[in-house]
């Protein structure tokens, strides 16, 4: 075995992988971006080197560096973990002439399935399903356009050497392809640097099934049954499970065996994921192969017991493989989601800045895998995963139920999160029926602007606001630190009442606005009652409430023996309150200014004449240019930011006064990008 490994990542799965190289007493190399000098997965390595530059293109991706780190540091073998390097068949040769193990698959495999055009033409020699398209290697416009006829639409576009939903477009109808296939080829350059693409026909509402497999290089090879990951957005999974509700157990074995015959047939060795759609009628096709550990895999690790790192490092080594097939039994029911930063009401932007708190859950059958702690940024660098949240039930409602109560458990502070689309997710009928599939969070209108609103504030939200304000000697009528301050104590027992904060006769009042309606929060200390306060909310009647709080900005409000849980925080001007996995943001009431007295209403009109940037990013495309008349909604320039693109799209039917920046150039979020007039 091993005695030291570099793992060639960052982030939740470097974090992952050196926890496994403890337990089997391997000591761990990390390699940092100027970025992540700080990061997680840098503490916890027994070593640790710079790598390069913020961009991935200058650290995590400089196959030169890494194999310079792991020569220097004696490193036998290297994990590439996801993402970054993990499916470049060219690491895997660098490591080979270096003479170090690459914890993964032979570079020919990788490179034969890597290519999804090849591994389609590979899965039905091996007498697996695909689906209908075209996969040829003419890849002008004319050609692509022309099959795109034959296949019909609605089709899909996508990148032969992509993955993660990236350089992938749906097109409905002729006269958007060309202006799709543009987009997807952009998106595949600058996420893979390769602009090869394949066209596939759409299936409706299907499934997304895939099967975890693991080969050594004796010839052993078995499938570790499946993983549901239906539910997407922008073609990325965020809900996977395990087992799914859709699989009898004789199409479990049918697509098993699949599986395992396509796997075979490249030669595969060490842990891989072989992806299908199942539609409507439970026919399967060959989808695609993933070379690499899943972001998912810890599904599978739950409900079978095995640590698939642990075996991706023993089939490294040289070692047979320890599980026979009948073995590979799953028990119980899996539930992982993929806590992000952004905002699914702006189309899943990017939520870029500083962490202040991150409150995980904890309990029987829950798992929190992250690389980010309080105090770390999330960044336009890498991908905005915070955690991944896992839990385990004897079955799919005891499941569901305990991926409920993590989520109303699960609090972070400092960025928008998909916290409350998730606890969504969990508590839809339609999920808890199994009833899901690509198309889910359209179908039910989970997304967008009109999702994230809430018609009502719970009272609760509104107390443990007030309590949180107050209590923090924080005069509600000025700006917070925007640090996350919390309330400023010296016992830190969570039962301490108001403590030193008393007030009898006229009550303190905090003022609130949400959603555009304003409410009135009164507390008072209750009368022969030292450890009761009088709360009112608006002319509504007082009711006495007792309240605890910690440091970590947990509010129990107690209504003699009933209580409620929230976590509050305060953000420049607002208070945030999570609450049964939502997130309320308070503006506190500001008394007006002699400025904005002065100053009189803003005119809607001129808000909107100046277009920023939504995040920092590449400009890419820019379809415009000065003295342009523009339509209401068209596309006038193109973000490339966190390896996804952003549109600016105009607001209103007008005139472009000027555009700011060229194509290549890059931009700070909330940058000036187009003027209009």
């Amino acid at each position: 075995m091993f005695t030291k490994i570099l793992v060639a990542n960052r982030g939740e799965i470097a974090v992952r992988i050196m926890a496994t190289c403890r337990e089997m007493s391997i000591r761990t190399v990390a390699i940092y971006s100027e970025a992540d000098q700080h990061a997680m997965h840098v503490q916890q390595a027994d070593e640790a080197y710079a790598i390069g530059a913020s961009p991935a293109a200058q650290s995590y991706l400089r196959i030169d560096k890494i194999i310079e780190v792991a020569r220097k540091c004696g490193a036998e073998a290297i994990h590439p973990g996801y993402g970054f390097l993990s499916e470049n068949p060219a690491f895997v040769a660098a490591c080979e002439q270096a003479g170090i193990v690459f914890i993964g698959p032979p570079e020919a495999a990788m490179r034969l399935m890597g290519s999804k055009i090849a591994a389609k033409q590979l899965a039905v020699s091996a007498d697996a399903p695909v689906i209908p398209g075209y996969n040829g290697e003419q890849q002008d416009d004319e050609t692509l356009a022309r099959a795109a006829e034959r296949v019909g639409y609605p089709l899909l576009i996508k990148a032969s050497a992509g993955g993660g939903g990236k350089g992938m477009r749906e097109v409905q109808e002729a006269s958007a392809f060309r202006e799709q296939l543009a987009g997807a080829r952009r998106e595949a350059l600058a996420a893979f640097g390769d602009g090869t693409v394949f066209l596939e026909r759409l299936i409706q509402q299907p499934r997304h099934v895939e099967i975890q497999i693991l080969g050594d290089s004796h010839g052993n090879l078995i499938h570790l049954s499946e993983r549901e990951c239906s539910i997407q957005r922008r073609h990325q999974k965020i809900v996977e499970e395990s087992p799914s509700v859709a699989l009898t157990p004789a199409l479990r074995a049918e697509m098993g065996a699949a599986a395992v015959r396509i796997a075979k047939a490249a030669g595969y060795v060490n842990a891989g994921t072989m992806e299908f759609i199942l539609d409507r009628e439970r026919r399967f096709y060959f989808l695609e192969m993933n070379t690499r550990l899943q972001v998912e895999h810890p599904v599978t690790e739950m409900v079978t017991g095995f640590d698939l790192v642990r075996h991706q490092l023993l089939i490294a080594a040289g070692e047979p493989l320890s599980i026979a097939q009948a073995q590979a039994q799953p028990r119980g029911h899996a539930i992982e989601v993929r806590l992000y930063a952004e905002d699914p009401e702006q189309g899943f932007l990017p939520s870029t800045g500083t962490i202040t708190s991150f409150v995980k859950p904890r309990g029987p059958g829950i798992r929190v895998d992250s690389g980010i702690t309080a105090g770390d940024e999330i960044t336009q660098y890498y991908d905005p995963m915070i955690a991944k949240l896992i839990v385990y039930g004897e079955d799919r409602p005891a499941a569901i139920a305990r991926l409920r109560d993590a989520l109303e458990h699960c609090a972070v502070f400092g960025v928008k999160t998909n916290t409350p689309l998730l606890h969504s997710i969990a508590t839809h009928p339609a999920f808890r029926e199994g009833l899901t599939h690509t198309g889910f969070l359209d179908e039910h209108r989970l997304t967008g602007a009109d999702a994230g609103q809430q018609s009502a504030i719970p009272r609760d939200a509104l107390l443990a606001a007030a309590f949180y304000d107050i209590i923090s000697n924080t005069d509600p009528h000025h700006a917070h630190s925007g640090h996350g301050m919390s309330p400023q104590r010296a016992d830190q027992n969570p039962w301490q009442t108001l403590g030193p904060w008393r007030m009898i006769g006229e009550a303190r009042q905090v003022r609130y606005v949400f959603q555009d309606n304003e409410y009135r929060v009164g507390i008072s200390a209750a009368a022969g009652n030292d450890n009761v306060w009088s709360v009112q909310v608006e002319n509504e009647t007082a009711e006495p409430v007792s309240c605890a709080f910690s440091n970590d900005g947990l509010v129990i409000l107690r209504r003699g023996a009933s209580q409620t849980q929230a976590y509050v925080q305060g953000s420049g001007d607002e208070t945030h309150v999570a609450l049964r996995g939502r997130i309320y943001r308070l503006a506190r009431r500001h008394a007006p200014t002699i400025e904005a007295a002065t100053r009189g209403k803003i005119n809607p009109g001129e808000a909107q004449k100046t277009l920023t940037a939504p995040m920092a990013g590449t400009i890419v495309k820019v379809n415009v240019h000065d003295g342009d008349s523009v339509e209401q909604r068209q596309v006038l320039v193109i973000l490339s930011a966190m390896k996804m693109e952003h549109t600016i799209a105009a607001p209103y039917n007008g005139k472009v006064r000027h555009v700011f920046y060229q194509e290549g150039a890059v931009v700070q979020g909330g940058a000036a990008v187009v003027e209009m007039e």
